[in-house]
């Protein structure tokens, strides 16, 4: 699933390619994906212009001049592009919006978990009701060891799921959270509330070193994430544990395990993480 990294990425490339665009028509091949994609029909966003795109977490928001937003989350499989209206569609294209420079932003998912509907942002925040509950934003000056260490007290989750409890952080998933327990030397099994002050600043300031170099790198493709661009993304090949069970770890030479946590598999390595 994508994580903040690649959000980031696709974000960046809609920034680009969306902003001062108008919408001229809308037009949806299926029914539903997370939610049901026919409000879309009814939504008036015929004449509408993008004025930006914003990222909240894993969430893009694409603004638009009345005030309103599109709020985006790419489930497993979701892919976006800003393409020729007259490419053949798709199997899995769920939604064209043309624009009118002869482009359309096109929506693909072929599991339908994503998330594609129009929002009102409030007043205060401009931020949807619906992301009302995230945590603190990873690469926001709100993220800090003192942060994480307030947030941590009596909490008895494991340490990665307490990273990836995106009420607490948002935005961390496994692949990232897997890389930032790896740097800081944290097992991922420890609980939360036995973190000290200083692992949990080592801990806020590896995750921010992590993220903010997989977003130069274009985010993780593991699977499915595609860029805009139909681009893959190239920190697979900077990472040091994750998907990598019985290889060598990188600093002591250890064979990485793997244990399941939450559903998820988590890779470490059991002899330089405590």
């Amino acid at each position: 699933m994508p994580e903040l990294p690649e959000a980031e990425s696709i974000g960046r490339a809609l920034r680009r390619a969306l902003t001062g665009k108008k919408i001229v028509r809308v037009e949806i091949f299926s029914e539903k994906m997370r939610t049901s994609l026919l409000p879309l029909l009814t939504a008036r966003l015929e004449g509408r212009t993008f004025t930006g795109i914003r990222r909240r977490g894993r969430y893009l928001i694409a603004d638009l001049d009345d005030g309103r937003g599109i709020l985006m989350h790419f489930g497993m499989s979701g892919v976006v592009r800003v393409e020729s209206a007259d490419f053949p569609r798709r199997k899995h294209e769920h939604v064209f919006f043309y624009l009118d420079n002869e482009l359309a932003f096109r929506f693909e998912c072929p599991r339908r978990f994503s998330l594609l509907e129009v929002c009102e942002c409030n007043s205060c925040d401009r931020m949807p009701s619906a992301l009302a509950k995230l945590g603190a934003e990873p690469l926001s000056a709100d993220f800090n060891g003192g942060y994480l260490y307030r947030k941590s007290r009596n909490r008895h989750t494991a340490v990665k799921c307490f990273l990836m409890d995106n009420a607490v952080v948002s935005g961390i998933g496994n692949i990232y959270a897997a890389e930032t327990l790896f740097s800081a030397k944290v097992r991922p099994d420890r609980e939360a509330a036995s973190l000290t002050k200083k692992e949990c600043a080592s801990l806020a300031q590896c995750a921010v070193s992590i993220l903010n170099q997989a977003i130069s790198d274009g985010g993780t493709t593991i699977a499915d994430f595609r860029n805009v661009d139909g681009s893959e993304g190239k920190f697979v090949q900077h990472l040091q544990v994750y998907g990598k069970k019985g290889e060598m770890c990188p600093r002591c030479g250890h064979p990485i395990s793997v244990i399941r946590q939450g559903g998820r598999s988590s890779f470490f390595c059991p002899e330089c993480q405590k």
